[in-house]
């Protein structure tokens, strides 16, 4: 624990000497009193709501991802056919920017609150879906013969040594996806958006306000560590034997 709070401390000390000797503008580097004066002035107006919102949008799309990737992960990472069927063109578009698909979702979709979900979706599901069926493959393939040989049926398999087995691992995917799609949240953002932790760093950006711009960086730095204990605790609870 001194280890972690020293890795947080040290930055922070340096950040504060470089501001207080003047050795960086303050445009470029505010000090830590700036940015968390701006963090106050931020509070009092709406950074609940920008912080509600976001977290709806981040949550939605990383919702509706695990709900089509893991599933699909799964019949990839067990059929032969399934793979040859969707694994090619998973594998295709996961290295396509999720920014790239702005005007597509823009002209298909709209620039309503779906439009920015569908962003956090698109950079996200493609991952799941290649991780997970990775994790499947991962099962010893004794236990699949062990449950054949006691005569156990394709769904029985799928459902008590495939789903089960590897769901300690999915778990750990989805944990390390969440994260990834709060990485996506500025990008979601710029999508016509009037409110967010995202739409706001992009204004500070516009007006050169950078305490602010630091404020949110921090604040969503926060929420994806919140997001990522969490998952480590629930993970600690529901799978014990896997430690």
């Amino acid at each position: 624990m001194i280890l972690s709070l020293l890795g947080f401390m040290i930055p922070l000390l340096a950040w504060q000497w470089l501001s207080s000797a003047n050795m960086v503008s303050s445009l470029f580097l505010p000090s830590p009193y700036d940015v968390w004066k701006s963090f106050i002035d931020w509070y009092g107006s709406n950074l609940v709501t920008d912080i509600y919102i976001s977290t709806y949008r981040v949550v939605s799309g990383f919702f509706m991802a695990a709900l089509i990737g893991v599933p699909l992960g799964i019949y990839i990472g067990t059929f032969k056919s399934v793979e040859a069927i969707f694994q090619p063109i998973n594998d295709f578009v996961r290295y396509m920017p999720a920014s790239a698909f702005i005007p597509l979702v823009m002209l298909w979709i709209g620039i309503g609150e779906s439009s920015k979900i569908s962003i956090i979706f698109i950079g996200v599901v493609f991952q799941i879906v290649v991780m997970v069926a990775d994790a499947v493959r991962n099962i010893p393939e004794r236990y699949i013969e062990a449950a054949y040989t006691l005569g156990a049926k394709k769904g029985e398999v799928i459902n008590h040594v495939i789903w089960r087995g590897a769901l300690p691992d999915i778990f750990n995917i989805l944990r390390v996806n969440m994260g990834w799609a709060w990485t996506y949240l500025v990008i979601a953002e710029m999508v016509a958006a009037d409110r967010g932790l995202g739409f706001a760093i992009l204004q500070a950006q516009r007006f050169m306000d950078t305490p602010k711009i630091f404020v949110g960086i921090f604040i969503i730095g926060v929420l994806g560590l919140i997001f990522d204990l969490s998952f480590r605790v629930a993970h600690r609870v529901l799978f014990p034997w896997s430690r």
